[in-house]
């Protein structure tokens, strides 16, 4: 390609001093031409040193800008990003990230402009390579049948056009002025809900290996529960703004997570209910097991034990945060969506 097209890489973060140098390290030595590249930081309230940390990298570069974000959420330091992008085309990369080649951005260049669209999206595996043994258990989980929604492309190794909703993630600029912006009422799945729009307008996208990132797992338990619990608000809210987006695969949580105990209480009036509590947590646990040996013999036995607790942190996560967001609506203390 003879003349490059400048691309925005916009970043909203808020603590991650951990990983936010060497992702933007990582950005800033991309084999592409150095004067076609501009990294956008929208940066909320940190409770680390994360903006100092990014204040150190825009005084040696001109490439890096650092903008604030007083709401804090990704939607708006997204839509931060977006109104101060000076690229033709604008990618969005989480502040933990870790990419494993200078090509990312000259293939999505190439691809844009091969494929004929105007929406790319990638797989975006949670398998960097320093990650935690805890870790890679979750990227191992994440990544299964009854870890992750079964129409989900985010996982994909193949080359395809696909509908963007679960994995669009680079952009040509025209697209924000014909779809609009991300909805800022989201706090998590503003991506999803965004890309949901750019699908009902008629947009398809392209997803390809060659556009590969990682992202950095959560490191324990309590850290993956509270990440699950905000992904089911944010499913949700998106299943209340777009009804057409609502699933099986999204109700299973919420209906698990609240069908449990109301069974455990009603097994107090009658014994039928508890052989059907029984029988439901029983299905349950084989599902599980047999899903967390099927991976383990394929990775290691030693992950089994792990695998057995990251299950049910993703399942009743999602399932508390649509259930706490949903009685946040019944009792007058949602969003409302009403257009």
């Amino acid at each position: 390609m003879e003349n490059w097209p400048k691309i925005s890489v916009v970043i909203p973060i808020k603590n991650e001093a951990k990983y936010i140098a060497s992702t933007i390290n990582q950005i800033l030595t991309q084999d592409y031409p150095a004067d076609k590249i501009e990294i956008l930081l929208a940066v909320g309230q940190c409770d680390d040193n994360s903006k100092e940390i990014v204040a150190t990298i825009a005084a040696r570069d001109a490439r890096v800008r650092i903008f604030d974000n007083p709401v804090g959420r990704s939607s708006a330091g997204r839509n931060i990003g977006v109104k101060n992008a000076g690229g033709e085309i604008v990618t969005f990369i989480d502040g933990h990230t870790y990419i494993d080649n200078d090509q990312l951005l000259k293939n999505t260049a190439l691809l844009m402009e091969n494929q004929k669209v105007l929406v790319l999206s990638r797989p975006q595996f949670l398998e960097p390579p320093d990650n935690n043994y805890f870790q890679k258990a979750v990227a191992l989980a994440r990544k299964s049948a009854i870890g992750h929604g079964l129409d989900s492309t985010i996982y994909t190794e193949k080359e395809a056009y696909v509908k963007p909703d679960s994995s669009g993630a680079s952009y040509k600029r025209e697209i924000f002025d014909k779809v609009g912006y991300y909805d800022e009422r989201f706090d998590a799945c503003e991506d999803v809900e965004f890309n949901h729009r750019v699908g009902k307008a008629g947009y398809e996208s392209y997803t390809s290996k060659s556009l590969t990132v990682y992202y950095y797992p959560r490191t324990n338990w309590p850290g993956l529960f509270t990440q699950m619990k905000r992904y089911g608000i944010g499913r949700f809210r998106l299943a209340q703004k777009h009804r057409s987006s609502l699933s099986i695969g999204t109700l299973i949580p919420p209906l698990f997570t609240i069908g449990l105990p109301i069974l455990a209480l009603l097994s107090i009036i009658s014994s039928l209910f508890l052989n059907f509590l029984i029988a439901i947590a029983g299905i349950y646990i084989l599902a599980i097991l047999a899903g967390s040996i099927l991976i383990a013999l394929r990775n290691g036995l030693s992950f089994m034990p792990l695998l057995m607790v990251i299950f049910p942190a993703i399942h009743f996560g999602l399932g508390w945060g649509f259930l706490e967001e949903g009685w946040r609506k019944l009792t007058g203390r949602g969003i409302d969506f009403r257009e």
